[in-house]
């Protein structure tokens, strides 16, 4: 599919022009009219269409995108980048993040987890709270840190109650 666009440049600023065929005003329309996505893709399609300056639609000034769909200027600028840069598949589906999680809890952090809570508990509890665990893996150094949820997390997983 050919991508008609237009990138000018004035004092240092790059202005994308999205020309969208009738086929991708068809499918943006679809998109906003009927079935469920995304807030993310409903805003890309408003935008989109907002922005076009094709035979098919009439463009709308960014100020006025803006303040009507309560996005900033850049965010719209960044959606028209993508656009002629991707393409219209693109610019629709969200972008995988590139963040890396550090695993704190392995397989013998959460075996020395479950030894523990199988164990007594501290003198002075009838039994272990899921912040007791915590902070008993903390004071034995099996891990620098961890909070009460993820203690509760590997509990789940491994289907261990603490008791009620």
């Amino acid at each position: 599919m050919t991508y008609f666009y237009c990138i000018f440049v004035k004092k240092g600023m790059i202005r994308y022009t999205v020309k969208l065929t009738k086929e991708e005003v068809e499918e943006l329309q679809a998109i906003i009219n009927k079935g469920s996505h995304t807030s993310q893709t409903f805003r890309t399609a408003y935008i989109l269409l907002n922005c076009d300056e094709g035979a098919y639609s009439e463009k709308v000034v960014n100020e006025q995108i803006s303040k009507v769909l309560k996005v900033g200027m850049r965010t719209i600028d960044r959606v028209k980048k993508k656009f002629i840069e991707e393409g219209f598949e693109k610019v629709l589906e969200r972008r995988a993040t590139t963040r890396k999680y550090e695993v704190k809890i392995d397989g013998d952090v959460e075996a020395k987890l479950i030894s523990l809570c199988c164990s007594e508990p501290p003198t002075g509890y009838a039994k272990w709270s899921l912040r007791l665990l915590a902070d008993k893996m903390v004071e034995l150094q099996y891990v620098d840190s961890i909070s009460y949820v993820s203690v509760g997390n590997v509990l789940k997983k491994t289907n261990l109650s603490l008791g009620k």
